[in-house]
């Protein structure tokens, strides 16, 4: 689990400066597909090196209570500090946490109905680390319609990271009115054609985000940017992934294959 831990910080904590943020009094958090807890662990550790005091609230959406709670058994909870271990463990198997510097509370069942109580609670995100499975696995959490809930549940000034460089996904967020930028590769990673490490989103655009590669932006204007829709927020997968298909099929954007012959993506 060291590369997932380090991907925590790398992808989510660090791409949403929660290091820059945490010197002000309060930061809320959403974590979608909250899973092991390794992306609220790495936010919490990355804010209080920085500012023990500030008070964090943290939502996280899981289907499987069982995951969590499997995550703080060792060897797994040894990965962090002694101070968060109890923290992780009281959510994990509460449900919530109370601390003078924490509120967090763990929100079980499928993310597109949870997601949808969050506004009427005045929820508004600092940060929203989205982790679901790959879209081909999980597309129910990729549509632009769970987009569309997600963003309301972001504050002006947050930002939404995910590990996800699909053009599908990107090309969703756009049409959930946010706006989108990469992840910019570590200096020491090597990955091939310019690809970024995932995208980051937000709504206000005065702020530039890291831009999308060449590659990238013309990646958007392929068949591979025809996005997942769930108008009711209850399809099933198969459901999903069926009309994903067909709109693909009947799209008249670039195919996805003459735009990696021209990038030379094998």
């Amino acid at each position: 689990m060291r590369g997932a831990r380090a991907e925590a910080f790398e992808k989510f904590a660090r791409a949403t400066h929660l290091r820059e943020r945490a010197t002000g009094d309060r930061l809320c958090i959403l974590d979608v597909c909250y899973g092991l807890g390794y992306n609220t662990a790495a936010a919490l550790e990355t804010i209080w090196a920085v500012n023990p005091y500030c008070h964090v609230t943290v939502y996280g959406l899981e289907l499987d209570v069982t995951v969590p709670r499997a995550a703080v058994q060792p060897p797994l909870i040894e990965s962090w500090s002694l101070a968060l271990r109890p923290i992780l463990v009281e959510l994990a198997e509460s449900c919530c946490c109370d601390r003078p510097n924490l509120t967090a509370r763990l929100l079980i069942g499928d993310a597109r109905q949870t997601i949808q109580t969050l506004p009427y609670q005045g929820v508004q995100a600092d940060a929203i680390l989205f982790d679901p499975f790959s879209p081909r696995r999980c597309p129910q959490l990729w549509t632009v319609e769970f987009f569309a809930a997600i963003a309301r549940c972001l504050a002006t000034e947050g930002v939404l990271a995910t590990y996800s460089r699909a053009a599908s996904v990107r090309r969703a967020l756009q049409l959930a009115g946010l706006h989108i930028g990469s992840i910019p590769l570590n200096p020491d990673a090597a990955l091939p054609h310019e690809w970024s490490q995932g995208t980051v989103a937000r709504h206000d655009g005065s702020e530039p985000l890291p831009s999308l590669s060449p590659m990238e932006q013309e990646h958007l204007h392929t068949r591979a940017a025809v996005p997942y829709r769930d108008p009711s927020l209850q399809g099933l997968p198969e459901t999903i992934q069926a009309r994903h298909q067909q709109e693909q099929v009947a799209s008249k954007l670039e195919s996805t294959s003459s735009w990696r012959r021209r990038w030379k993506i094998h």
